[in-house]
């Protein structure tokens, strides 16, 4: 059940990726800028993460999940009803607030494990995530295809109706957390945890830029295809490519319960960093382009259920506040990789996005590599 959950809140953040070029047309804006769209809900995302996603560990973890899950289908209705582009850009910034429900879900999956079944619990939750996310991209695209784009986010605020009724019934009151503290306490100790904890630093810098990479990466993927003439629907199929991804998060936690996780760390950075070389064949090999997808969202996410098992076993008492502080990391890179991605393919194009993506690949090696010193 927390893994659907998960699956159906983190699709409203990548709904927008395989619609841009149908919103620039519906809305009147030019190509380049939406990659706004999912910016500005990574804007929404990272506000979530430090200052919705700490309440965790301070109120009822029911009444807080269903109530951003009842948030977010309102903001996912006047989404899909947006007849301007500053309407559109404003209320994705709530999809992206109310999206953090997710983390509050991993945070309290992650209370309930054994500690030495964590990384596997971690693991199956996200594997929920990513299987949202690409059933997310694919659906989006189906949808808009018979429909156009705000049936797509209509259609989401529906099923979180439905979820919201589900888990009401479903989900067991929990006792309230024992922390006893004012808000402005508890989100003091958010920034506090940044100081504190080395781990956190470090994995979360390591979040920003294998994010970065992820957001670069199916922002701009859309629009060689298009150029291609795919259709929503056929853009929309190459998410699935991804679902290697999901195999990794299951297994990554299992890797990290058994202490591999510095070195499943180093492998899939750099097979992060190669992936680049097929994905730069996309607008002259669609074969390439998926073998360079399934290597990104693979080591991507095996990175990703690494970095939240160590940052969770370094301090059993906090587990929602370092959710929010480290996916904050997440956020960021996601937006700055949105914004950069649609950028660089407008003035360089799609070869441009690929040698940046490996940049960043590559820097993100670098600094594990130099962490281990």
């Amino acid at each position: 059940m927390l893994s659907v959950t998960c699956a159906l809140s983190v699709a409203n953040v990548y709904l927008a990726q395989p619609l841009l070029k149908s919103m620039a047309s519906s809305l009147h804006v030019q190509p380049g800028v939406t990659g706004m769209v999912v910016t500005a809900t990574q804007i929404g995302y990272a506000a979530g993460l430090l200052f919705l996603v700490p309440l965790g560990d301070l109120c009822n973890r029911k009444h807080l999940i269903i109530t951003q899950i009842l948030l977010s289908a309102a903001a996912l209705i006047v989404a899909g009803c947006s007849q301007h582009w500053g309407t559109l850009l404003s209320t994705m910034v709530l999809v992206g607030l109310m999206a953090v429900v997710v983390q509050v879900v991993v945070a309290y999956a992650a209370t309930l494990a054994a500690p030495q079944q964590r990384g596997k619990t971690i693991g199956t939750i996200t594997s929920g995530v990513v299987i949202g996310i690409l059933l997310g991209r694919f659906l989006s695209g189906v949808i808009a295809d018979v429909a156009g784009w705000r049936a797509v986010y209509l259609s989401s605020a529906c099923l979180m109706l439905m979820m919201a009724g589900v888990l009401w019934k479903a989900i067991p009151s929990t006792q309230q957390p024992p922390l006893k503290a004012s808000y402005r306490t508890l989100i003091r100790s958010v920034f506090g945890l940044f100081l504190t904890e080395p781990m956190l630093r470090k994995r979360g810098v390591l979040a920003l830029l294998i994010f970065a990479d992820f957001s670069m990466l199916w922002t701009a993927m859309v629009l060689p295809l298009s150029a291609q003439s795919l259709s929503h629907t056929q853009t929309g199929l190459f998410g699935l490519a991804g679902i290697a991804g999901a195999l990794a998060a299951a297994k990554a936690g299992r890797w990290a319960d058994r202490g591999w996780g510095q070195r499943t760390t180093g492998f899939s950075l750099a097979l992060l960093t190669l992936s680049w070389l097929p994905i730069a064949c996309a607008e002259t090999s669609l074969l390439l382009l998926i073998v360079g997808v399934i290597t990104l969202d693979f080591a991507v996410q095996a990175v990703h259920v690494t970095n939240q098992s160590l940052i969770f076993a370094a301090r059993s008492d906090a587990q929602s506040r370092l959710a929010g502080a480290y996916m904050f990391f997440y956020s960021v890179g996601s937006a700055l990789g949105a914004i950069a991605a649609t950028q660089l393919y407008a003035v360089w194009g799609w070869q441009a996005v690929c040698l940046s993506g490996a940049a960043v690949s590559a820097a993100a090696f670098i600094f594990w590599s130099g962490s281990q010193k």
